[in-house]
């Protein structure tokens, strides 16, 4: 089958992606990924950028109510628009046989119906598809048990994405006909990319949602230096992924939580690989020494099955790979589905 791949987010949403999108090459099916142009593309990969830089869009200049308002309508709203359009765009370019899109990917499903083709939703946390028996991932309650109230949540992201109906309209102009379908179809499937092991499937899933499991491929080895300072005695890793820093919030600035998190592991006797990602954690000078290591990324299937402890923000990629490594955690949730993951990780 020709089959084009559309996700959108961070590295938890795209190295899944490009793990299915070799997957399916390697068993003879034609495969394009659309992904954010600051995503690493893979070589071995046939892949189109959506014209939206994720780093800039979840990095506002400011944490007021103005500023945030401000950095939507300047940066999110426009990189959404282009996204929007870039998918339909590329979709009807590739005239795929099916689409297997991200919920981010709104256009998705209109210019799937368009071309009369199925689309299969792929979700890395439950949002888009409710159950009785948990709340939204993504929502103000994903830690809390709302009982009759769970399946209510689900209306809180449904109602993020019907703020984003104009630039989805203004997108199919790149339809054939420039018009979108009067109606939407529902999607043929959902691939739940999720572990059982963090989350039992609940009773009331429908049947074409297909729990698979992450998505995630074998990794690189540790870098010799990395490899090195890992080998020489117990150690914590510390990340937080594609968290910006957040500057000095109620949350502390970056070096703030570095700080932390070296002081306390030299309390109990333990090294500190911290990888600074985004520079959600940074190294003061104050806290170097031989028994910390700053790096801006490591390969966690490589690192973390020797740790000791991790220390990370409850990402869905991270919060799978901790798990994998039977790694205990402190997980430090800043936004959208790392409290759900918090949550599951410490039932």
């Amino acid at each position: 089958m020709r089959m084009m791949l559309l996700t959108a987010g961070t590295r938890g949403d795209v190295e899944p992606f490009t793990a299915l999108a070799r997957h399916a090459a390697a068993r003879g099916h034609e495969v394009r990924l659309a992904l954010p142009d600051d995503a690493v593309a893979p070589a071995d990969v046939d892949a189109v950028p959506l014209g939206l830089d994720a780093r800039r869009v979840l990095a506002p200049a400011g944490r007021s109510p103005i500023a945030i308002a401000h950095h939507v309508r300047s940066e999110v709203r426009p990189a959404m628009r282009r996204m929007f359009a870039a998918a339909v765009r590329e979709t009807v370019a590739f005239d795929p046989d099916v689409v297997v899109h991200h919920p981010l990917i709104l256009s998705a499903p209109m210019v799937a119906d368009t071309l009369g083709v199925p689309r299969v939703l792929a979700e890395f946390a439950p949002v888009a598809t409710p159950s009785a028996r948990f709340p939204a991932a993504g929502g103000p309650t994903a830690t809390r048990d709302l009982g009759s109230g769970n399946r209510t949540s689900y209306a809180v992201p449904r109602a993020a994405a019907r703020l984003f109906d104009a630039d989805v309209a203004r997108a199919a102009a790149g339809l054939p006909g420039g018009r979108g379908p009067a109606r939407r179809s529902s999607s043929r499937a959902t691939l739940m990319a999720v572990s059982p092991a963090l989350l039992p499937r609940p009773d009331d899933w429908p049947e074409r949602v297909h729990q698979t499991g992450a998505w995630y491929e074998d990794g690189p080895a540790a870098d010799p230096a990395v490899a090195a300072f890992l080998d020489a005695g117990p150690f914590v890793v510390a990340s937080l992924g594609s968290m910006a820093s957040l500057g000095p919030s109620g949350a502390g600035d970056a070096s703030a939580r570095g700080r932390a998190v070296v002081r306390a592991a030299r309390f109990h006797g333990l090294r500190v690989l911290l990888v600074t990602g985004w520079g959600g954690l940074a190294l003061p000078s104050e806290c170097r020494g031989p028994d910390v290591l700053a790096v801006r990324s490591a390969p966690f299937d490589a690192v973390l099955p020797g740790a000791a402890l991790a220390v990370h923000h409850g990402g869905a990629g991270t919060s799978h790979a901790v798990a994998r490594a039977g790694v205990p955690a402190v997980v430090v949730p800043v936004t959208a589905d790392q409290p759900f993951w918090a949550a599951q990780l410490h039932r």
